[in-house]
């Protein structure tokens, strides 16, 4: 069991994936954990004032708004929680937001409940993560720029938009991609 555990357990996955939060909850569960899920930010803000979580982990896209929004809340819910963003669609310009906002790790998925775990058990960063040498693809590039522009708009699309000097509806497909391989 993870440090972590000794004084409080309760932990809180958001994500709008209802298989996939529930096979995390169960998995954490396992590891000694009180799982409350949530599909929105909505939700979480409302189950994280009535279930006082220590733990969090949050997807990054939800229909109902960002998860680097409810970092954000939970973080002023409780200055203590320990959050993982845990994403599918993973930038270097939405980790960087992520743990500005309070997260303590972001993980991309697949990740599974030993690395959630771990995350929360990590209090600093890691200076022995290997540096690649290749640079990142042009797709990924366009990807991570988008990327960063919209979370610089805080998250309105059509702003976001405006500054690339693209369609919107352009955006749009694009924002509903995974990014380029690196």
């Amino acid at each position: 069991m993870n440090k972590g555990l000794t004084s409080g357990n309760r932990l809180l996955v958001v994500d709008d994936d209802a298989v996939f939060a529930a096979v995390l909850a169960r998995a954490l569960t396992r590891r000694g954990f009180e799982v409350e899920s949530a599909a929105g930010v909505a939700e979480a803000v409302g189950k994280a004032q009535q279930f006082d979580p220590q733990f969090a982990v949050v997807d990054l896209k939800m229909p109902d708004g960002s998860g680097l929004a409810l970092v954000e809340q939970l973080r002023r819910l409780s200055p203590a929680m320990r959050i993982v963003v845990l994403t599918g669609f993973a930038s270097v310009a939405t980790a960087v937001e992520a743990i500005k906002l309070g997260a303590i790790h972001y993980l991309p998925k697949p990740a599974d409940a030993d690395d959630i775990v771990a995350a929360f058990d990590r209090d600093a960063g890691d200076a022995a993560v290997a540096v690649k040498n290749r640079p990142l693809s042009v797709e990924r590039l366009q990807w991570e720029h988008i990327h960063k522009v919209l979370a610089e708009s805080d998250g309105n699309v059509s702003a976001t938009a405006r500054a690339l000097g693209m369609h919107r509806r352009t955006l749009q497909r694009k924002l509903g991609k995974k990014p380029g391989r690196d």
